[in-house]
């Protein structure tokens, strides 16, 4: 027997689990299903972040894959893991687990197949961001886990986003730790902010485990521990000459530009350059004009002005409206914790199913009275087409095994098709795809895993980064802007819209 899985926790992941998966998996073990063939699709039914327009317009940046691989890589249960759950107990006080069941866990290796949206791909409601395929064992317990990955990195990587295009070029630091939901969520959020835009953080274990630029200044504690500004600020000159910004608002903001400026002058004579001063409150747009005509005359035309104190993408929108003389935004808890939705709400849901690799596959779907909750059955993946200069036009969902859509083909959107109205009409369909030679296609589900293992290297984090920069750009304006009006167009392929409605007519 080869050794356990670990991640880089050092523990098999199998726990990392709801209850209910775990009860399922005995479920489909008793009956002599575990090894099933079934596929699984993960994606998201509103976009975040678009409060006027109830999730129609915007988008999402896909992100944490590489969390979730590793979630994958793991699975197994150690025999501690496999005690615990032993001792859990059922209604009637016996064991809730079969002993035979915990032993054939012990055997249990990752042999799953994934395809993904590479990590930083602009992605839309109602498409699959990855799609998982294996036994339907292990597809069931990776649902949780790779739900809690995908859909808290997803949100904070749009966030910095929308937070990146609102701050119009200047820098953006994630200063989120210490309002995170716990160290674990402090590290991610990290990860995912800089993949959306933040040019650093300050959060040290997430910049030395993904080699993030890490940045920080002082608190107002420094500035309190010595008995007034200019002696703070002259001794932390003399500890740290190389990393002087000074946070100016302790006392009184002006005056600690003033103060800032003298020791930046002694620092200067030294050999040294102060960096810049930093605003954690008060009026930022008032206060950073005045700051940087002080640093100016004063002969400090390079030193930048910080701005932080509960900023997101509408404060700095507002601040630049207002005429804000702001170098580089820190970003704390409207970013980590994404102030306005605290959640993607993104699902996971079984679309195919067979008894063995040799069987034909059974189509399956979710049912509900509320369409967006109706689920897109299928092997699914993902067509892009794009203008020949990149930018994106409209994504197709389609069926593998019915083949790719054809272009010029009258795709149906998605919103289209509801349990109440299977009678569905052409008015609400988009206009017909682009003919072939307009257009470049791109497959968006890439391979991941095969038989549970990595069949390319990871990408670096800092080009995940870029991918992610030159996603947003590629998107048409009225989608990507803060406050997006435009709803991008996904649409089903011919062949998988006509089979969703006949499951539907069906139940």
């Amino acid at each position: 027997m080869t050794d356990l899985p670990t991640t880089l926790a050092g523990a098999p992941t199998g726990l990392q689990t709801d209850l209910y998966q775990l009860t399922m998996a005995q479920g489909y073990w008793t009956l002599g299903r575990a090894e099933d063939q079934a596929v699984f699709h993960l994606g998201f039914r509103r976009h975040p972040f678009q409060r006027a327009t109830k999730g129609a317009g915007g988008f999402a940046l896909a992100c944490g894959l590489e969390q979730a691989v590793e979630l994958i890589e793991g699975l197994g249960f150690s025999p501690e893991q496999r005690a615990f759950l032993g001792g859990l107990q059922g209604n009637d006080g016996a064991a809730l687990f079969d002993p035979a069941f915990l032993d054939w866990l012990g055997e249990l290796r990752p042999s799953v197949d994934l395809d993904a949206m590479p990590e930083g791909t602009a992605c839309f409601a109602h498409e699959p961001l990855l799609r998982v395929r294996g036994p339907l064992l292990q597809c069931q317990l990776l649902e949780t886990g790779l739900l809690t990955i995908l859909n808290f990195q997803t949100l904070i990587a749009t966030k910095a986003a929308r937070i990146a295009a609102a701050a119009e070029g200047d820098a953006v630091l994630e200063f989120g730790l210490r309002r995170a939901q716990g160290l674990d969520g402090g590290l991610s959020a990290s990860r995912a902010a800089y993949v959306g835009g933040c040019i650093g953080t300050s959060n040290v274990a997430a910049a030395a485990r993904f080699g993030i630029p890490v940045r920080g200044t002082h608190a107002h504690a420094w500035v309190m521990a010595f008995d007034d500004e200019r002696e703070a600020f002259a001794a932390y000159a003399d500890a740290m000459p190389n990393n002087c910004v000074f946070l100016v608002d302790t006392y009184d903001t002006l005056r600690g530009v003033d103060r800032a400026i003298e020791i930046g002058l002694e620092l200067r004579g030294r050999g040294h350059e102060m960096v810049g001063v930093r605003l954690d409150s008060g009026d930022l747009a008032s206060l950073s004009r005045a700051a940087r005509a002080k640093l100016d005359a004063a002969g400090f035309p390079a030193a930048k002005v910080v701005a932080s104190n509960d900023l997101d993408e509408y404060r700095i929108r507002a601040l630049k409206a207002a005429g804000a003389a702001i170098d580089v935004w820190g970003v704390g808890t409207r970013l980590v914790t994404a102030y306005d939705q605290p959640a993607l709400g993104g699902v996971y849901k079984l679309s195919a199913l067979r008894p063995d690799p040799g069987a034909p596959w059974r189509r399956t779907l979710k049912l509900s009275d509320t369409a967006s909750k109706t689920s897109t059955p299928g092997i699914l993946q993902v067509h892009r087409l794009r203008t020949r200069a990149g930018t994106a036009l409209v994504d197709v969902v389609f069926d593998e095994e019915f083949g790719p859509p054809q272009l010029g083909d009258a795709p149906t959107p998605v919103e289209a098709i509801h349990p109440s109205r299977t009678d569905h009409t052409s008015e609400a369909d988009h206009t017909n795809l682009p003919a072939a030679g307009e257009v470049v296609v791109e497959a968006l589900l890439q391979p991941v895993l095969r038989e549970g293992r990595r069949v390319a290297p990871a990408p670096t984090l800092a080009a995940i980064r870029e991918r992610a920069l030159a996603e947003v750009a590629s998107l048409p304006e009225a989608v990507r802007r803060i406050d997006a009006a435009g709803a991008y167009p996904v649409t089903l392929e011919l062949r998988l819209a006509e089979l969703k409605r006949g499951l539907i007519a069906a139940h």
